[in-house]
């Protein structure tokens, strides 16, 4: 009888636990526009679902993961500066003993870039980590491939 428990205990521990891996609070779209024969924007937006948060770019060591943006270098284009983000919410968190920068429910990031061929497609990937009020997932890290025509 208690190998049965163990068992039972076992399998209901590791359903739960890969139950908990699944879950994704965030969903990623890009998408790109030309403004000009020369230039591009690239847009990476994040729809965030209710009660969950990720952070900003601008987040002071010591705090949670920031969102971080790499573009994989190319021939076909160069970064206009660094990626920019909307006014980010602020608020003091006990946990980090610090202000945090944030976004809820959906954030758009832009990059600009000089287009060194008419067509390309912009590879990168995103590095960010989600949080609610009771909890933190573990960063993730998702690739994307934006085409620009």
């Amino acid at each position: 009888m208690k190998r049965i428990t163990l068992i039972l205990t076992l399998v209901l521990f590791s359903a739960v636990g890969a139950f908990a891996q699944l879950e994704n609070p965030v969903s990623w779209a890009y998408s790109a526009k030309k403004i000009s024969s020369t230039e591009a924007v690239v847009y990476i937006k994040a729809t965030i679902e209710d009660d969950w948060h990720i952070y900003s770019q601008n987040i002071k060591a010591g705090g949670p993961n920031k969102t971080i943006f790499t573009f994989a270098p190319s021939k076909d284009f160069s970064l206009i500066g660094k990626t920019t983000e909307p006014k980010p919410i602020t608020k003091y968190e006990k946990v980090f003993k610090m202000d945090v920068l944030y976004f809820e429910n959906e954030v758009v990031f832009q990059q600009k870039i000089k287009l060194n061929k008419g067509t390309t497609v912009i590879k990168g990937k995103v590095e960010f980590m989600v949080c609610n009020d009771k909890q933190c997932l573990p960063p993730s890290e998702v690739t994307f491939s934006v085409p620009v025509k």
